[in-house]
């Protein structure tokens, strides 16, 4: 799976996902101050899953017909470090989790998931 990390995700974390193996691309390091409308757009265009701790993405989303992304993360949940940011990350994905196709909003508790489209149900 390929991820965009939102440029509030840390830099520690995208190279901790990226020594895993992660195919990661960081806004912060391509295209800082990008708008959200484009960081969807680039994340659309690229196949990838956004992760972000910024919860405008749902309005984007399902309310403004920007072109969905493959998934989103959304991380309701202040982790203590950007390994366990990754580690988190790391997690879900080997717990079977769908993260494409998805809205997935995470906390410490738990996780809820909307499809993207329609289609996606």
């Amino acid at each position: 799976m390929k991820l965009l990390a939102n440029e509030n995700i840390p830099l520690k974390a995208v190279a901790a996902l990226r020594s895993v193996g992660e195919d990661v691309l960081s806004v912060t390091e391509t295209s800082p101050g990008m708008a959200d409308d484009e960081v969807l757009r680039l994340a659309s265009a690229q196949g990838r899953v956004i992760i972000t701790f910024d919860r405008d993405y749902g309005d984007l989303v399902f309310g403004r017909g920007i072109p969905a992304p493959a998934g989103v993360l959304y991380l309701r949940f202040a982790p203590k470090s950007a390994r366990e940011l990754a580690a988190y990350v790391i997690e879900l994905q080997a717990s079977g989790v769908q993260l494409e196709g998805r809205f997935t909003s995470a906390s410490r508790k738990g996780i809820r998931q909307r499809p993207m489209r329609p289609e996606d149900d």
